[in-house]
């Protein structure tokens, strides 16, 4: 099976990504991270350079795997999704603590 997407709508897809296994793995020590979640990160990030995104996504030759690039990490709607889920996730486990 083979799935077109166009540039625009592989940006969207490494964002959603990124998000996705933030939200699963950020939380984790490094041995407990759930590597099928790292795993199709690093699938999808593999394509990047052929997206022409590579000011997003960047292979390190040490760690034989790719990384968001601080451009990356810093855009502002990811940035946003981060602070919405935080502070949504602060106040909803705040008030059932507290009732």
């Amino acid at each position: 099976m083979e799935i077109k997407i166009t540039k625009e709508q592989y940006e969207n897809l490494i964002k959603i990504v990124y998000l996705g296994n933030w939200m699963i793995n950020s939380v984790r020590l490094e041995d407990e991270r759930i590597k099928k979640y790292d795993d199709i990160e690093q699938y999808i990030f593999s394509f990047a350079k052929n997206f022409g995104l590579e000011r997003y996504v960047e292979f390190d030759q040490k760690y034989n795997q790719f990384f968001p690039t601080r451009e990356f990490e810093e855009d502002q709607e990811l940035e946003q999704y981060e602070e919405d889920y935080d502070n949504e996730v602060f106040w909803q486990e705040l008030s059932d603590r507290l009732q």
